[in-house]
């Protein structure tokens, strides 16, 4: 049966529906605090990972069999408490899976203050609902525990099945535990060490931001103590007092910039087919004809019968149809010299998400799209 009909609404639809183009429309400057703008190196998260033991599941654990490894680690575990397990003893543990534990340890961490953990499978395990961590010790990339992890599960998922069937609500190989971690060492930071000397790091290198930064701390202290070393870092001259640094630092975070104008720049998206583009972008006169090319095949099965007393078989014979179309294009002009017009320009197009990437990235072959293109 054709289904001529259906496609052509189908294809109605993929044009006025799924072209998706997302732009971030231009925006007055404005300014902005340092904080959102850069960091002070040395203050900054560092990651902890662990390898542990989750026991109390409703027999939804590790197949032991299959990871071995499991088995290995609860008589590892066993042995340190004091129970002895026979050699060539053939645990069956359904109650038991194997996690790697990581957490996000915040700079000017004391011991006994407590983290968030997330807690992974690392084998088959079907779910961790309703398990138990145990005691995990959290190391850094030095190899050093600064953390131990310990308690419930959180798992946000859900699931059930029988009879073959099953259902299944978000995923339940991973959970958390809030405050499921205790620091136990903090990770040494100096911050003015060298003679109070200070820097300060931009999100996104910029030689115009950091201009624009370090004129503006040395207005709010009235002196030079800012000094601009390149693209990104700005040197600072601190207190020397530990009390009169966290008071300057401070100073310095609230300080506003206006960041100068980020360059003109379009982002495609592959996957999703999703275009973004900032107010920068600018597109000089061009001719564009856009036409899709679209292949319809259409299968329709026969039945080959043989005569009455024959000696021939029964058959499938099988008849395809196959139709291309072409749409008719006509070159149009595209021109823009701000967000809204070259919006409207590509819109005229009529093109679907995959054939804007191609013709964005033509436009920016012929010289006429002033923008840089990112492929994500």
């Amino acid at each position: 049966m054709r289904l001529n009909g259906f496609r052509s609404v189908k294809r109605r639809l993929a044009q006025l529906g799924s072209v998706m183009l997302v732009c971030l429309l231009a925006l007055p400057a404005h300014a902005e605090r340092i904080r959102e703008l850069a960091n002070f190196a040395g203050v900054r998260d560092n990651q902890l990972v662990g390898y542990g033991l989750v026991v109390g599941l409703d027999s939804t654990g590790d197949q032991t069999t299959q990871a071995p490894f499991t088995g290995q680690s609860l008589t590892n575990m066993l042995s340190q408490l004091g129970v002895t397990i026979p050699p060539g003893t053939n645990m069956q543990l359904r109650n038991v899976a194997a996690v790697m534990v990581t957490a996000d340890l915040p700079p000017f961490s004391r011991p006994g203050q407590r983290l968030d953990i997330v807690v992974s499978s690392i084998a088959n395990a079907r779910s961790l609902r309703g398990g138990t961590l145990l005691m995990t010790p959290l190391k850094g990339a030095d190899g050093d525990t600064y953390a131990i992890a310990q308690g419930n599960m959180l798992v946000g998922g859900a699931g059930a099945q029988a009879g073959g069937s099953s259902v299944q609500i978000n995923q339940q190989a991973s959970g958390r535990i809030p405050g499921g971690a205790l620091v136990e060492r903090e990770v040494p930071l100096n911050l003015g060490g060298n003679g109070g000397l200070l820097e300060l790091q931009l999100n996104e290198a910029d030689f115009g931001t950091v201009q624009r930064m370090v004129s503006a701390i040395n207005s709010e202290f009235g002196q030079s103590v800012a000094y601009a070393r390149d693209g990104r870092v700005i040197a600072l001259d601190g207190p020397l007092d530990p009390n009169a640094r966290v008071n300057f630092m401070a100073r310095v975070e609230n300080v506003q910039v206006t960041p100068t104008e980020a360059p003109a720049r379009v982002v495609l998206n592959s996957r999703t087919g999703s275009v973004v583009m900032n107010s920068a972008v600018t597109l000089r006169q061009a001719a564009v004809a856009h036409g899709s090319l679209s292949i319809m095949i259409d299968s329709r099965f026969g039945v080959s019968q043989p005569a009455p007393l024959g000696q021939g078989q029964t058959v499938v014979v099988p008849d395809a149809d196959i139709n291309i179309e072409q749409q008719e294009a006509y070159l149009q002009i595209v021109e823009g010299a701000q967000l809204n017009e070259v919006v409207n320009a590509l819109n005229a197009l009529g093109a679907t998400p995959q054939d804007l990437m191609s013709i964005l990235e033509a436009l920016k072959a012929s010289g006429s799209l002033r923008a840089e293109l990112e492929v994500i």
